[in-house]
């Protein structure tokens, strides 16, 4: 990697390319120190730091800690990345939207377009919903039409301009622009995080403990890291063979090939749509001041809260965490199977003449592929459950409260790696270039 990124220097395109990424990613940090005009960003950081509930510390982390600051960009490109994963949901859903998808180029620049859409459309709902709120616990200095309008438009101008930035990575910088965007706010956290391990685990201990935990803290991490970029980089590879044709006076085809199919099919999406469907309800209640009460009403609430899994003092409430890992392992088969289509594949391959070795073409081939995915995606699954039990299980018994967890490292670690071979892609293609012109 870093012998990559020092070829990429010398290389006056690339270094560029990468220069104007730096600045781009420059400005979104600035951007996130600018508070947004009207609210009382001390009353609001006196609320967070009474919830400890691990979605607010999530989402605090995925927004590079704008959030908590109430800056310009605070709702950051969580409306994008939502309104990207809708808009993939109803491709499958709407045949309109599905033509769209399959239409090439200009299929794909309509579907970028109802994602700005829908991404300035939730970005309006959230910020409206945060704008009556804030009024309501009494976080604006002014609560009137005006106030709520004003963060209204701050808050969707910020989120817009996010996204405006991503998508000028993507064309002029690096590649992977809303990921960067993303990993960048991830990274931007994780001094603190290690500053506030520091202070709980060392700072104060004896030499001993000190290096013991220093030691733990740090293979843990590392131990993480490199099993995320195992999973991320697995695959099985399907060998193909295509027969061999006549035309005109010439044989052609006859070639092997294969269908790389990755073990985490569907990436870091089951753990975001578990999280998502398990703090949506604790994130609203302690929005709207609920869930301290001893009802049922507050019980499922707190069973609901990461924050209160793996506490060995409240074991009950543990049963969440159980939930939250069937649901990772139910949408990772689901995402897959919406977004890879075996049917589609085996009937590709026998119309280009294609077949895998001992399989016939057309449905058994689909079958075979099928049987073949179900065990991945079931490896992929468990993998990313261990990536999400982890963090919550150190979080949960030793108390470590730390904003970044799996989901964060697996975010990371996918971005960079990607980020990475399109560094490598776009020095290949300059390679061949320079060969041609010669």
């Amino acid at each position: 990697m870093l012998r990559t990124l020092r070829d990429a220097f010398k290389v006056k395109d690339i270094r560029t390319r990468m220069l104007f990424t730096f600045l781009m990613l420059v400005v979104i940090r600035i951007g996130c120190q600018i508070p947004v005009a009207g609210i009382n960003g001390e009353l609001f950081k006196e609320w967070f730091a009474s919830q400890t509930g691990g979605a607010f510390s999530f989402f605090d982390a995925i927004t590079g800690g704008s959030f908590l600051d109430m800056s310009i960009f605070a709702l950051n490109i969580t409306p994008y990345i939502t309104s990207s994963i809708i808009i993939q949901l109803m491709t499958i859903a709407i045949p309109k939207l599905e033509e769209m998808h399959k239409d090439g180029e200009d299929g794909r620049k309509k579907l970028t377009a109802i994602t700005r859409y829908v991404t300035v459309g939730l970005a309006v709902m959230q910020s409206v919903a945060l704008g009556i709120s804030f009024g309501r616990q009494g976080w604006l200095y002014d609560y009137n039409a005006w106030s709520v309008i004003q963060v209204v438009v701050i808050l969707t101008a910020g989120s817009a301009v996010l996204m405006w930035i991503g998508e000028r990575i993507t064309e002029r910088g690096v590649g992977n622009g809303i990921s960067i965007v993303l990993v960048i706010n991830i990274i931007s956290r994780i001094p603190n995080d290690l500053g506030t391990l520091w202070q709980q685990f060392i700072s104060g201990k004896s030499v001993a403990r000190a290096v013991l935990a220093a030691v733990i803290i740090v293979a843990i991490i590392l131990a993480l890291v490199i099993f995320v970029d195992v999973l991320q980089n697995a695959e099985r590879k399907i060998p193909v063979q295509y027969s061999r044709k006549i035309q005109g006076r010439k044989q052609v085809g006859g070639q092997s090939s294969n269908i790389p199919l990755k073990v985490n099919t569907a990436g870091v999406i089951p753990i975001i749509f578990a999280q998502s469907i398990m703090q949506f309800p604790v994130i609203i209640a302690g929005m709207l001041g609920k869930g301290n009460g001893t009802g049922i009403g507050s019980q499922i609430l707190k069973t609901l809260n990461q924050s209160n899994w793996c506490d060995p003092s409240q074991p009950v409430y543990t049963i969440g965490l159980v939930i939250y890992l069937v649901l990772i392992v139910a949408f990772a088969y689901f995402y897959t199977s919406i977004t890879f289509n075996p049917l589609e594949i085996a009937d590709n391959m026998k119309k280009q003449g294609g077949f895998i070795p001992g399989i016939r073409p057309g449905k058994p081939t689909s079958d075979y592929l099928n049987s073949i995915l179900g065990y991945i995606i079931f490896i992929g699954a468990i993998g990313l459950s261990i990536c999400a039990f982890l963090p919550i299980f150190f979080n949960g018994v030793f108390n470590a409260s730390v904003s970044f967890a799996g989901t964060s490292i697996i975010i990371i670690v996918g971005v960079v790696v990607e980020t990475i071979k399109q560094i490598e892609s776009q020095m290949l293609v300059r390679h061949y270039k320079g060969f041609l012109s010669n």
